[in-house]
Protein backbone atom coordinates (compact mmCIF):
# COMPACT_ATOMS: atom_id res chain seq x y z
CA UNK A 1 0.00 0.00 0.00
CA UNK A 2 3.11 2.36 0.76
CA UNK A 3 4.32 1.94 -2.64
CA UNK A 4 1.59 4.02 -4.01
CA UNK A 5 3.01 7.34 -2.59
CA UNK A 6 6.27 6.63 -4.06
CA UNK A 7 6.86 8.92 -6.49
CA UNK A 8 7.70 12.83 -7.38
CA UNK A 9 4.60 15.20 -6.16
CA UNK A 10 4.90 19.26 -6.77
CA UNK A 11 2.72 21.74 -4.53
CA UNK A 12 -0.33 23.04 -6.32
CA UNK A 13 -2.41 24.62 -3.88
CA UNK A 14 -1.56 25.74 0.10
CA UNK A 15 -4.60 26.61 2.25
CA UNK A 16 -3.72 27.72 6.23
CA UNK A 17 -0.13 27.41 5.76
CA UNK A 18 1.12 30.75 7.19
CA UNK A 19 -1.46 29.82 10.29
CA UNK A 20 -0.25 26.59 10.25
CA UNK A 21 3.40 27.84 10.78
CA UNK A 22 2.63 30.84 13.02
CA UNK A 23 1.07 28.08 15.61
CA UNK A 24 4.58 26.59 15.28
CA UNK A 25 6.24 29.43 16.58
CA UNK A 26 7.75 30.20 13.51
CA UNK A 27 9.04 33.71 12.84
CA UNK A 28 7.42 36.09 10.16
CA UNK A 29 10.25 36.42 7.80
CA UNK A 30 10.92 33.00 7.57
CA UNK A 31 6.57 32.11 7.12
CA UNK A 32 7.03 34.91 4.51
CA UNK A 33 9.54 32.80 2.74
CA UNK A 34 7.79 29.34 3.16
CA UNK A 35 4.65 30.70 2.34
CA UNK A 36 5.89 31.77 -1.22
CA UNK A 37 8.16 28.63 -2.37
CA UNK A 38 6.76 25.72 -3.87
CA UNK A 39 8.18 22.67 -2.95
CA UNK A 40 8.55 19.27 -4.79
CA UNK A 41 8.72 15.84 -2.42
CA UNK A 42 10.26 12.67 -3.26
CA UNK A 43 8.97 9.60 -1.69
CA UNK A 44 11.27 6.97 -2.32
CA UNK A 45 11.26 3.33 -0.75
CA UNK A 46 14.91 1.23 -0.75
CA UNK A 47 13.99 -2.11 0.94
CA UNK A 48 11.95 -0.98 4.79
CA UNK A 49 13.48 2.41 4.66
CA UNK A 50 11.22 5.31 3.15
CA UNK A 51 12.81 8.31 2.67
CA UNK A 52 10.90 11.88 1.71
CA UNK A 53 12.70 14.26 0.46
CA UNK A 54 11.32 17.68 0.19
CA UNK A 55 12.98 20.13 -2.26
CA UNK A 56 11.71 24.00 -2.67
CA UNK A 57 12.48 26.73 -5.52
CA UNK A 58 14.11 28.75 -3.52
CA UNK A 59 17.03 29.48 -1.51
CA UNK A 60 15.24 28.02 1.54
CA UNK A 61 15.73 24.68 3.15
CA UNK A 62 15.76 21.33 1.56
CA UNK A 63 15.00 18.76 4.15
CA UNK A 64 15.36 14.73 3.91
CA UNK A 65 14.26 12.52 6.24
CA UNK A 66 14.74 8.68 6.08
CA UNK A 67 12.89 5.90 8.72
CA UNK A 68 10.79 2.62 8.94
CA UNK A 69 7.11 2.78 9.57
CA UNK A 70 6.50 1.71 13.16
CA UNK A 71 9.90 3.08 14.64
CA UNK A 72 10.49 6.62 16.01
CA UNK A 73 13.50 8.94 14.93
CA UNK A 74 15.06 11.85 15.62
CA UNK A 75 14.32 14.66 12.58
CA UNK A 76 15.46 18.41 12.57
CA UNK A 77 12.30 20.54 11.07
CA UNK A 78 12.96 23.19 8.10
CA UNK A 79 12.58 25.78 11.47
CA UNK A 80 15.73 23.93 13.05
CA UNK A 81 13.37 22.36 15.40
CA UNK A 82 14.22 18.82 17.24
CA UNK A 83 11.74 16.69 17.08
CA UNK A 84 11.22 12.79 17.93
CA UNK A 85 8.73 11.46 14.93
CA UNK A 86 7.04 8.35 13.90
CA UNK A 87 5.50 7.27 10.69
CA UNK A 88 2.71 4.92 10.48
CA UNK A 89 0.82 3.41 7.45
CA UNK A 90 -3.04 3.91 8.96
CA UNK A 91 -6.34 2.76 6.67
CA UNK A 92 -4.12 3.82 3.65
CA UNK A 93 -3.00 7.30 4.53
CA UNK A 94 1.16 8.09 5.48
CA UNK A 95 0.64 9.54 9.33
CA UNK A 96 3.62 11.28 10.58
CA UNK A 97 3.40 12.79 14.25
CA UNK A 98 6.27 14.59 15.76
CA UNK A 99 6.41 15.53 19.29
CA UNK A 100 8.70 18.24 21.11
CA UNK A 101 8.83 19.68 24.39
CA UNK A 102 5.24 18.41 25.25
CA UNK A 103 3.94 19.93 22.14
CA UNK A 104 3.16 17.65 18.96
CA UNK A 105 2.19 17.96 15.51
CA UNK A 106 0.20 15.40 12.61
CA UNK A 107 1.27 15.54 9.43
CA UNK A 108 -0.97 13.12 7.23
CA UNK A 109 -0.28 12.06 3.45
CA UNK A 110 -3.31 10.43 1.94
CA UNK A 111 -4.11 10.24 -2.30
CA UNK A 112 -7.17 11.33 -3.72
CA UNK A 113 -7.80 11.10 -7.09
CA UNK A 114 -4.27 10.99 -8.15
CA UNK A 115 -3.45 13.62 -6.16
CA UNK A 116 -1.40 13.76 -2.69
CA UNK A 117 -3.11 15.57 0.03
CA UNK A 118 -0.91 16.77 2.78
CA UNK A 119 -2.92 17.87 5.76
CA UNK A 120 -0.61 19.19 8.63
CA UNK A 121 -2.69 19.63 11.80
CA UNK A 122 -1.53 21.76 15.45
CA UNK A 123 -4.53 21.76 18.30
CA UNK A 124 -7.09 23.23 16.47
CA UNK A 125 -5.15 25.14 12.98
CA UNK A 126 -5.47 22.66 10.10
CA UNK A 127 -3.32 23.15 6.70
CA UNK A 128 -4.06 21.48 3.72
CA UNK A 129 -1.54 21.45 0.76
CA UNK A 130 -2.54 19.49 -2.53
CA UNK A 131 0.98 18.12 -4.66
CA UNK A 132 0.48 16.38 -8.08
CA UNK A 133 2.34 14.03 -10.02
CA UNK A 134 5.49 15.50 -11.23
CA UNK A 135 5.27 15.24 -15.27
Amino acid sequence: MVDAFMDTWKLVDSKNFNDYMKSLGVGFATRQVASMTKPTTILEKNGDTITIILKTQSTFKNTEISFHLGKEFDETIADDRKVKSTVTLDGGKLVHVQKWDGQETTLVRELNDGKLILTLTRGSVVCTRTYEKEA
